[in-house]
């Protein structure tokens, strides 16, 4: 099996390259996703005010993280070991299967790039991201930038990345890039 990540800074188009792959028929998880689900199920975060109705409210504690790196932390030595079991017992289902892909926008901040063959780093130029960001949040461009400026910058990304993926032109062109992609993996 081949255990391929799919990475890049937030708003560059990671989960339409997800799409592009499920609607190819390829395996794929996100971490995203995962974490979330064990977001669900806690009961509390060290006695900070980020619940709504007994559950996690994302806003909140997003709000919290992004402006507290302590907090940021004590979230993510929460949350990244649970994530990275999930990781583990996903490749240990699905051993025998060709590929397995694994959306981590956090690959690289949370260490987990050694539990992958090859990385798939998707990019976007700084406004666009900086403008998807703002409509698909809700943010304002204070918060936008604080979201951006907590993830590694994707110039030292680019650099440890197997393969890069601009996605700054049409969905067609990012069907292209990943197409010949797959091929080279398949070689």
């Amino acid at each position: 099996m081949l255990k391929i990540a799919i990475t890049g800074n937030i708003a560059s188009g990671k989960s339409q390259l997800e799409k592009i792959l499920i609607d190819n028929g390829y395996l794929v998880y996100d971490t995203d996703k995962i974490a979330h689900s064990i977001l669900d199920t806690m009961t509390e975060f060290y006695g900070y005010d980020v619940f709504t109705n007994g559950k996690i409210d994302r806003k909140k504690l997003g709000n919290l993280v992004f402006s507290d790196n302590k907090v940021k932390k004590e979230l993510e030595d929460l949350i990244h070991p649970l994530v990275k079991q999930k990781i583990l017992e996903l490749f240990e289902k699905h051993k025998n299967d060709k590929y397995v892909f694994v959306s981590v926008p956090l690959l690289y901040e949370s260490g987990f790039d050694s539990m992958f063959d090859k990385v798939i780093l998707v990019t976007i130029d700084k406004n666009t991201q900086l403008n998807r960001l703002i409509l698909r949040n809700n943010l304002t461009k204070e918060d936008a930038l604080k979201r951006i400026n907590a993830q590694i910058p994707q110039e030292e990304k680019i650099e440890k990345a197997d393969f890069i993926i601009d996605n700054n032109s049409t969905i067609e062109n990012l069907k292209e890039k990943l197409n010949h992609i797959i091929k080279e993996l398949e070689q």
